[in-house]
């Protein structure tokens, strides 16, 4: 893989410059957008970035920082699924907390926003609670975001409670979009003047790069990113109106400014020290660039992916035609077509022969496999495996130099495995996903060396490009994600079955 982004001088450099910017106050609150773990976006766009880049650089900061997580209610209630990792953002709370103790960072409290003693809600406070984790609930407030006269007030931010740090750095995180957490850091502002610390927001946003062109392909990556939530990069023009100079931003930011910097100069009762969005961020990911070109094809990439997500989501019913559109005029504008990832011809080639050659009427289950050398390695479903299952095994023989002719399973085991499905375990489907057949290659390695050197390649699939010519499960997808593959999937049901998992 082509290197586009230096790891090392951002991470000096964001440290840094983070550090610069709390020296202006007591106390500082910096709202992370984005993922704070495993940003996946961020690596596949900019080659070279690490996903857990942003956690490095808090682990620098760790004896002068903590964190506070926040989590709006109705995410709770509705079940909302963090789509990379296919888990509740009640689950990815417990997840986040797990790894900032594992990376030494002190968790300060969980923040459920706009609460309403919402049922499902309260039970998973109950159970922070219950591990001895500090949970404060914060209730709506009334005229947000436009009402300053009354956020800025004991019936606004005051009706909240206060939550009780003691770090210069405190970084407020979230599962997601639009869980609360500036309402957070605004509100610890308030009752932070009211108890005379001089205390500052910042925000570290990774996503739009500001200092680079608007229509720069990374920028347009984060569009498609965010077309759900109808992102737009526009000029900073605060910015440019202050300093003359040109600077990405996006629309959500532009329009929330005005009040955002009347509600910092309210509580401060002081001019604020910010003249644009972009002044208020702390971002530096834009001086990790080491070369454009390579980071332009990785973003272009990215965005025929999320693409194929988002037809996805629409075939689904998780979004509206609107959404749908907007990715298309996305892959428009930026002169993309589905078929300029590689692995997309390949895969559907190989499901038109083998429809040519069958009397069946359901879709036909192929994935075609981009690997590292470049290579294109294809698998099929069939009654023994699923399509993901073959295209995993075909490759790391391929990477082991084994024919193809060799299995590297019995079928003894294969048998003994289907059998088990459907005899003991009722499984109306039989074949092999991609988690057991590698439990089953795990199994072979012990006693059958060909099965042992295969089994040693598997760490090889890692930045593999994957299609499929079929909307996989939800537990394919999740294998295929933990092995470091990216998939993709065309609109189709694997059958006319209304039930699908």
């Amino acid at each position: 893989m082509e290197i586009g982004f230096d790891l090392q001088k951002y991470i000096e450099e964001q440290s840094k410059y983070i550090s610069e910017r709390v020296n202006n106050f007591d106390k500082l609150y910096i709202e992370f957008g984005g993922k704070l773990i495993g940003d996946k976006h961020a690596k596949r766009v900019l080659p070279g970035f690490d996903e857990n880049a942003k956690i490095k650089i808090l682990q620098k900061l760790k004896d002068k920082m903590e964190v506070i997580i926040c989590v709006y209610a109705e995410d709770i209630e509705r079940n909302k699924v963090r789509g990379d990792y296919g888990i509740t953002y009640d689950m990815e709370v417990l997840r986040l907390i797990d790894d900032l103790r594992f990376y030494e960072l002190d968790v300060n409290s969980v923040v459920i926003t706009r609460y309403n003693k919402q049922p499902a809600t309260t039970v998973f406070i109950n159970k922070l609670e219950r591990r001895n984790i500090k949970v404060y609930k914060h209730l709506t407030i009334p005229g947000y975001p436009t009402d300053v006269e009354t956020i800025v007030s004991e019936e606004g931010y005051g009706s909240n409670p206060y939550i009780t740090t003691t770090k210069p750095i405190v970084v407020v995180t979230a599962p997601g979009a639009n869980s609360g957490k500036l309402a957070t850091c605004l509100g610890q502002l308030y009752h932070e003047n009211k108890h005379g610390v001089i205390a500052g927001y910042s925000k570290f946003e990774t996503f739009p790069v500001w200092n680079i062109p608007l229509k720069h392909p990374l920028n347009i990556a984060y569009e498609a990113a965010t077309v759900d939530l109808k992102d737009s990069i526009m000029i900073d023009y605060f910015h440019f109106e202050k300093y003359n100079k040109v600077a990405a931003s996006y629309n959500r930011d532009l329009e929330m400014f005005p009040v955002l910097k009347r509600i910092i100069e309210k509580i401060t009762n002081k001019e604020s020290i910010y003249y644009s969005p972009t002044d208020m961020g702390v971002n530096r990911v834009g001086f990790g660039i080491i070369n454009d070109e390579v980071v332009s094809d990785a973003s272009r990439q990215e965005i025929i992916r999320r693409y194929f997500s988002t037809s996805e989501d629409f075939k689904k019913g998780l979004i509206d035609e609107e959404v749908l559109n907007r990715i298309k005029m996305i892959m428009e504008e930026s002169n993309l077509k589905p078929e300029d990832r590689k692995c997309v011809i390949p895969a559907r080639k190989y499901a038109c022969q083998i429809k040519g050659n069958s009397n069946e009427n359901e879709a036909i289950a192929v994935i075609a496999f981009e690997l590292n050398d470049g290579s294109i390695i294809t698998g099929r479903g069939s009654e023994t495996m699923d399509c993901c299952s073959a295209a995993i095994l075909n490759a790391i023989k391929h990477h082991a130099g084994i024919s193809d002719e060799i299995y590297l399973l019995s079928p003894l085991i294969l048998n003994t495995i289907t059998n088990l499905k459907e005899n003991n375990l009722n499984s109306d489907n039989t074949s092999l996903n991609a988690n057991e057949i590698l439990i089953a290659l795990s199994i072979s390695a012990v006693t059958n060396p060909t099965a042992q050197l295969a089994y040693e390649k598997l760490p090889m699939l890692k930045g593999t490009q994957a299609h499929s010519t079929i909307m996989l499960n939800k537990n394919n997808e999740q294998v295929l994600r933990k092995l470091g593959i990216d998939v993709t999937c065309d609109a189709v049901y694997p059958s006319e079955n209304l039930y699908y998992i």
